[in-house]
């Protein structure tokens, strides 16, 4: 187990409690950034052997979520890998140990476990849109020391649909999911509609990584370019944020320490949420494809 004491960085810490992100170069070595990305390519490349999503996760659901709509052998849209960790060796490893990791440990705290990881993906002309919204609602824990990060396994621009977040919102009210009985996934296309102005683009070179508080109001665009553009996405959280739901994406790996100890203690602050649906859906694309029937 890694048990490593991180160098601190108090002007990244700083930025992180005021923006609720921190970007970082060289989030990945160069040999684990080509191990997952080869990894990527070869289940790319068994999506295209299917015509529906495919696999299974924990509970049941298909750990391979291809758009239905879209997908075909000469131009596939596999927009989703569940718990890659849990089959993919290459994936364990990264979450396991990164520099993304150090400075999760140096924010919430030397003991640090897993929450859920998974690949993203947004391949040429797949068209694949995520609404804004926040991930805690989706994940709430006893306290709200969760950290998304998005290790760029593409050099990520402009054009091929950068993650967008709004800084400072993570200081801000939680926004429900839920509209007109329907859990969406998605903010109210007001909410999107005046927070969206205000929101930057996080670009970089394959490799870096957004590091993301779980309140943090984020969307991002299609993918316009003829390259892929994927991102690998591992939460984490403090040790002593106990869930309060199932795991949306249940996993053997959830709650494996990955810095420091456990203590079998629970920290609780204070807040007032609605709880989430549980998924029935392959992935929260799913969810939020409701999003259209709700606001039209």
């Amino acid at each position: 187990m890694q048990t490593k004491h991180p160098l601190k960085n108090q002007d990244l810490i700083d930025q992180f409690h005021r923006d609720g992100y921190i970007f970082l170069e060289k989030a990945l070595t160069e040999p684990q950034l080509l191990a997952v990305n080869n990894q990527l390519l070869s289940w790319v490349d068994e999506s295209k052997l299917h015509s529906e999503s495919f696999g299974k996760i924990k509970d049941g659901r298909p750990r391979f979520d291809v758009d239905i709509k879209s997908h075909s052998a000469d131009m596939p849209a596999l927009r989703r890998i569940t718990s890659p960790a849990e089959i993919s060796d290459s994936c364990l490893d990264v979450v396991k140990d990164n520099s993304a990791l150090d400075l999760v440990a140096d924010i919430f705290g030397p003991n640090i476990k897993h929450w859920t990881n998974k690949l993203n993906l947004k391949l040429p002309s797949s068209g694949t849109e995520v609404k804004f919204h926040q991930d805690f609602p989706f994940e709430p824990h006893s306290n709200e020391d969760i950290m998304t990060v998005l290790f760029f396994l593409d050099d990520v621009t402009l054009e091929n649909g950068p993650l967008e977040v709004v800084p400072g919102s993570h200081n801000g009210p939680l926004y429900s999911l839920w509209h007109d009985g329907i859990f969406t996934g998605a903010v109210s296309s007001d909410v999107e509609l005046k927070k969206k102005q205000d929101s930057i683009s996080c670009i970089g070179k394959a490799g870096s990584a957004c590091l993301m508080h779980s309140k943090l109001l984020h969307g991002s665009g299609a993918n316009l370019t003829k390259s892929p553009r994927s991102l690998y996405i591992v939460s984490y959280t403090a040790e002593d944020a106990i869930p309060l739901t199932e795991n949306p994406l249940p996993s053997d790996l959830e709650g494996m320490i990955v810095r420091g100890q456990k203590t079998g203690t629970v920290r609780c602050s204070s807040y007032s949420i609605e709880l989430p649906e549980y998924p029935k859906e392959v992935s929260f694309f799913g969810q939020q494809d409701k999003v259209k029937k709700t606001f039209m």
